[in-house]
């Protein structure tokens, strides 16, 4: 879904001569292709002195098939003991060795002095990162530290990884930073996947958290090529666009799909779950029997709620009336308050499972004509992060939430050129996202192996310059 300027920028002649006046160039990234292995390249490890991670950093990498090698001088090289990896050795900068990942563990950064490890690591090795390349930095959560001096230190990785991604982002590269409090270090492997594979296409320059998961699903019980096999779900606002990639993605994924949406949207709702082997809901969720309707629907309980069904209402403020307010905000948060509650009342939210939300990067920065829609979806994040601890130890689930940026759909092909233009350039990839972008990073949440994934917001904006 390459928009006219990315594919006139990829033409042989008027890109070469749009690269050589300064033109920025969006990169062609790498999206997932079942059968595919997670990473097709190899993966180079380092780590600070006196960091915790670097073993099980490489169990999980060796887990995934990954080609994995160490620099000799480096402390990682220690840290690992007699495990088998590759040596790396970048006796010059622009050595000829190429790497499809570089993964740092940063846990053993206690004070600022020792921030200078990323540099050690970095510096040598940025040039023989490949295009659309991963680099993952892992952390101890700020809160977490044994000192103000670490604490410090490990929140300064946010500044880092933010300003990495702005520098190799035109490569089509991607940087994020997940931060893993002890005890959850057994529960990095369905993160790993996905960070280091095409699924991330579009996700850069996040901070990702890490908790010790209230229920384990041991990876090795996870058949990674259908994780979602024998587990249920339901997606709002199925019937085209983002809903229906979800919907697609999960079914991929092997779960069984129930798509729900307005009767309006039957056609295509129906047309869809029938592609897919699973079943429609026409339902207005703001309806007051709807959290009823949905919880007696699914009888033997569910696996994977996703609360996707949203709309726009724009208007300046000094220009809406309240029911231009209250319609929206009943659709985009309210309705999903209710449902939530229904559901966990009638304890049709099976252990291990999942609340999945979209937020929006409106949410997080703002936007002008759209007071009722930012306020909603930031409500929607008040949502994730207040249900988080209890929906951990009450119901063995968790909750989170994908905030998307610009994303190629029907809604946003009715921009007006210029503002569409500014979205789509506006961000460290220079290029909007697809509906599978998002899809794929909200199947990342609803794995059963994500269970130590609770309470995070997770951009898909390919690091828009709006927000933090």
């Amino acid at each position: 879904m390459a928009d006219t300027y990315t594919r006139v920028m990829r033409a042989p002649v008027v890109g070469g001569l749009a690269k050589r006046v300064g033109a920025p160039s969006p990169p062609t990234l790498e999206r997932f292709v079942p059968g595919a292995p997670v990473i097709s390249g190899k993966v180079l490890l380092g780590a600070a002195t006196n960091s915790r991670l670097a073993r099980p950093l490489l169990v999980a990498l060796e887990g995934l098939d990954a080609a994995t090698a160490v620099v000799d001088g480096d402390p990682a090289r220690r840290l690992i003991g007699d495990a088998k990896v590759d040596a790396a050795n970048f006796a010059a900068k622009g050595a000829r060795q190429r790497f499809k990942a570089l993964v740092f563990d940063a846990t053993g950064i206690g004070d600022s002095a020792s921030l200078v490890a990323l540099q050690a690591f970095f510096y040598p090795a940025l040039d023989a990162l490949e295009r659309s390349g991963r680099v993952i930095v892992l952390g101890t959560p700020p809160e977490n530290a044994k000192s103000a001096r670490e604490h410090t230190a490990q929140r300064a990785l946010e500044g880092f990884t933010r300003s990495l991604g702005k520098e190799v982002g035109r490569r089509g590269a991607t940087v994020q930073l997940v931060y893993v409090a002890p005890g959850a270090e057994g529960a990095m492997d369905s993160t790993l996947r996905f960070l280091l594979s095409p699924r991330s296409a579009y996700v850069s320059a996040q901070v990702i958290r890490l908790t010790p998961p209230s229920s384990t699903t041991a990876a090795e019980s996870v058949d990674w090529d259908a994780p979602l096999a024998g587990r249920t779900a339901l997606v709002t606002g199925a019937a085209r666009g983002i809903g229906a990639a979800i919907a697609e993605v999960l079914a991929r994924d092997g779960a069984s799909v129930t798509g729900l949406d307005v009767p309006a949207a039957q056609t295509d709702l129906t047309a869809l779950m029938a592609r897919l082997g699973g079943s429609a809901l026409e339902l207005d969720i703001t309806s007051d029997d709807a959290p009823g309707e949905i919880a007696a629907h699914f009888a033997d309980g569910l696996d994977v709620l996703v609360h996707n069904a949203g709309v726009t209402r724009d208007r300046t403020l000094a220009k809406m009336p309240a029911d231009r307010w209250t319609s929206l905000m009943e659709i985009n948060l309210s309705s999903e308050e209710r449902i939530n509650d229904a559901l966990l009342a009638a304890g049709k939210l099976k252990p291990n499972g999942r609340i999945v939300c979209v937020s929006s990067i409106a949410g997080i920065a703002g936007n002008g004509g759209q007071t009722n829609y930012g306020t909603s979806k930031a409500g929607v994040i008040g949502m994730v992060h207040s249900m988080a601890p209890a929906l951990a130890a009450e119901h063995q689930a968790t909750i989170n939430a994908v905030a998307p940026g610009f994303i190629e759909t029907q809604m946003t092909a009715a921009i007006p050129f210029a503002i569409r233009e500014a979205g789509r350039r506006m961000n460290s990839l220079l290029q909007g996202g697809l509906p599978v972008d998002v899809a794929e990073t909200i199947a990342w949440f609803a794995s059963p192996a994500s269970a130590g994934l609770n309470g995070n917001v997770v951009r898909v904006c390919g690091q828009s310059l709006l927000g933090a």
